[in-house]
């Protein structure tokens, strides 16, 4: 039996459990007037599994068929499977992707030397070096600091997206954090777009989508947006109030790095304020953590 046809297997089960439940059995409203779908709809699973609906369609359609572990554990709950058919899903899983080419690989999150020089050169400019997720893959101390509190959490888990939404001090941070949000989830979504099987987002949406309701709202808006030059407005809890123009530039010859750097005139407020970020920042260990390349 073919590739194809396992995945087909797999994608037709899925579709006959879900159409097997409804609503009043897994806790969700039927709303008013008649379902054209028996059963669940697919974005009602997809939400009740913590997986988008991009990819819990692709899992029907038969397009994926390398579901993690951790996915189909999910989606067995979701579906109030038994022990033995949560098994068959286990089952269909691995035949599936037994014959299927590899899925692609998370790309490097190392940063190269000279753009680690070229951080500690535009000090006290806060700057920082994103991957294509929103990964903090290196930064000068102001750029750390920028972000209040980031610098507590782990150097991998240091993520941009996850830190708007799931940071505790992030609403507090940005004068307009609905637009950050907004702005945050378009960027993805163009990724997605362009890599909808890119392990690192996936595993990042998977996150997002089970941990914030906010972020698995404006995900399913598919609004699309590219990094664009501008001004953020900053609440900082060490500094005060600061304006900050930011440019966001690709660096050539890397898996989608891109370099952010934040600046200000030299003669207002705004400038001394980042150089106090940066005097502050530098104290702190974990700045130079970064700086050190303990994050590669």
């Amino acid at each position: 039996m073919s590739s194809d046809q396992h995945g087909n297997d797999l994608a037709r089960f899925l579709r006959a459990r879900r159409t097997q439940l409804t609503p009043e059995q897994v806790g969700l409203p039927t709303g008013p007037g008649l379902r054209r779908t028996p059963g669940l709809r697919r974005e009602e699973l997809a939400t009740l599994g913590g997986v988008s609906i991009d990819y819990y369609t692709r899992l029907e359609r038969g397009k994926e068929t390398r579901p993690s572990p951790a996915v189909v554990d999910s989606l067995a709950r979701a579906l109030r499977l038994e022990e033995d058919e949560h098994e068959h899903l286990r089952r269909l899983v691995a035949r599936a992707a037994q014959n299927a080419p590899e899925p692609p690989t998370a790309p490097s999150r190392t940063v190269r030397p000279g753009v680690r020089l070229l951080l500690e050169n535009l000090r006290p400019s806060p700057a920082y070096v994103l991957s294509r997720t929103l990964d903090v893959l290196a930064a000068n101390p102001g750029g750390l600091h920028l972000y209040a509190g980031i610098d507590s959490w782990p150097v991998r888990q240091r993520n941009l997206a996850r830190y708007y939404f799931l940071h505790p001090g992030a609403r507090d941070l940005f004068t307009n954090w609905d637009n950050q949000i907004r702005g945050c989830v378009a960027r993805l979504r163009a990724l997605a777009g362009t890599a909808p099987d890119a392990p690192d987002l996936a595993q990042l949406v998977g996150e997002l989508l089970l941990k914030s309701p906010d972020f698995a709202r404006l995900w399913e808006r598919y609004d699309v947006r590219a990094h664009r030059p501008g001004t953020k407005h900053f609440h900082h809890p060490r500094v005060g109030d600061l304006t900050l123009g930011y440019q966001s530039m690709q660096l050539d010859g890397t898996p989608g790095q891109r370099l952010v750097v934040y600046h200000a005139d030299e003669a207002g407020p705004d400038h001394d304020a980042m150089v106090l970020l940066d005097m502050l920042g530098a104290q702190h260990p974990s700045a130079a953590e970064d700086r050190t390349g303990s994050a590669r």
